[in-house]
């Protein structure tokens, strides 16, 4: 028996002139997923990847299509056999390949694809004779062709007919590194994962940034974030990761800044931080997790005066996203039991007990300026940590 996995490209599938090189960039990510499930070849044609395994009898097909499902740029995958491209070869190995899927199923229908139109079958004519097959070999079945329990696929195409049932949705989005690549500042909680998540889906390979401030935060805060950068990498791929000190510059905001602007003050240095980190790679963008009005440091001032301190591009997939809908995709991405672990980071260390909720840049700038940060930065700069999770 021959079976392989049926990949369906998802927007990759409108780029026109460009799709081949958002397509090689799928496949070499789906290299990347699955090099240690063994060998397999890959072959693309017609939206869609073949990805073969040179030995089906032992490759984990359960684990490949697992991972699969959390590559972005995957709209669908589907387990299938692989036959002959004529029709007494499909009727004959359909029944036997189906059954473990029809034989709990109470209705069912057949689609069929032909996407060779040198088939001498039409897809309605296929779809037909398949289902006339089925139905003689399991006497509980009935067609229902609006609301079926299984959907049986046939699809002729240009390599061979392939039969499969149960089609997996994939993460969809864009291939991770098709966008280029962005900076996520991470923390502690829900939302930075959520954001990294989201702007992994359309596209960019992601670096991430984390400030550290011992003694007020241990390492078990550290771990944890090192943890949700594991979770992360499912979706992400690999991510470099820089563990920054901040402990002298926060003392340093607290002893010299207005207490109402600390954490805005703080947030400016991280940025600052964040974009010199970023020029030791071909990075374009920061990303945070930041949603409009959450807290207030979040208000339209006060994000105004945080854009100031960086010239990349700030990102900010969450800004629209109330703190449910921001839990869910924590869930979905199986990042939340982490995220509420009890270790504070910095950035709740210091938090001043009544924030200005609407800075004005000038008035923070002049805060800041009473101090010279700047051999701080540096410094924190060049004592950075540095390591690749995946």
């Amino acid at each position: 028996m021959r079976e392989l996995i049926l990949i369906k490209n998802g927007e990759i599938a409108l780029k026109g002139l460009n799709r081949s090189s958002f397509e090689d960039i799928l496949m070499k990510n789906i290299r990347w997923r699955l090099k240690d499930l063994g060998a397999f070849k890959l072959k693309k044609a017609q939206s869609t990847i073949y990805l073969e395994p040179t030995d089906s009898d032992s490759f984990d097909f359960d684990e490949a299509l697992d991972r699969l499902r959390k590559v972005f740029g995957i709209a669908m995958l589907s387990r299938a056999l692989v036959v002959d491209k004529d029709m007494d070869a499909i009727k004959e190995a359909v029944s036997a390949y189906v059954e473990p899927v029809l034989s709990g199923a109470k209705t069912f229908k057949v689609e069929s694809k032909r996407a060779d139109k040198r088939f001498p079958r039409t897809s309605p004519q296929i779809s037909a004779e398949v289902g006339g097959v089925l139905l003689k070999h399991f006497n509980h079945l009935k067609v229902d062709v609006h609301h079926p329990d299984i959907t049986v696929m046939v699809e002729v195409r240009d390599f061979g007919a392939y039969i499969h049932a149960g089609r997996i949705p994939g993460a969809g989005g864009m291939p991770v590194s098709s966008s280029g690549r962005a900076m996520i500042l991470i923390s502690g909680g829900l939302d930075s994962p959520v954001a990294a998540y989201m702007m992994a889906k359309r596209g960019l390979a992601l670096s991430a940034v984390h400030f550290v401030s011992p003694p007020y935060t241990s390492d078990r805060a550290l771990q944890k974030v090192e943890t949700l950068c594991e979770k992360l990498t499912a979706y992400t791929g690999k991510i470099r990761f820089y563990c920054v000190p901040f402990t002298e510059i926060q003392e340093a905001i607290k002893e010299h800044c207005p207490e109402e602007l600390f954490t805005i003050i703080m947030r400016r240095l991280m940025m600052k931080i964040a974009t010199r980190l970023s020029e030791q790679e071909e990075i374009r963008a920061l990303i945070t997790g930041e949603s409009l009005a959450q807290v207030a440091s979040q208000t339209l001032d006060a994000l105004h005066c945080t854009d100031n301190a960086t010239d990349l591009v700030v990102l900010r997939p969450l800004i629209g996203m109330d703190k449910t809908e921001i839990i869910d995709i924590a869930y979905k991405i199986d990042t939340y039991e982490t995220s509420i672990l009890p270790y504070e980071d910095c950035c709740t260390v210091f938090t001043p007990k009544h924030p200005r909720t609407k800075p004005k840049l000038h008035f923070v700038e002049q805060a800041e300026a009473r101090f010279d940060f700047e051999p701080l930065l540096e410094k924190a700069v060049a004592e950075t940590k540095i390591k690749v999770i995946d």
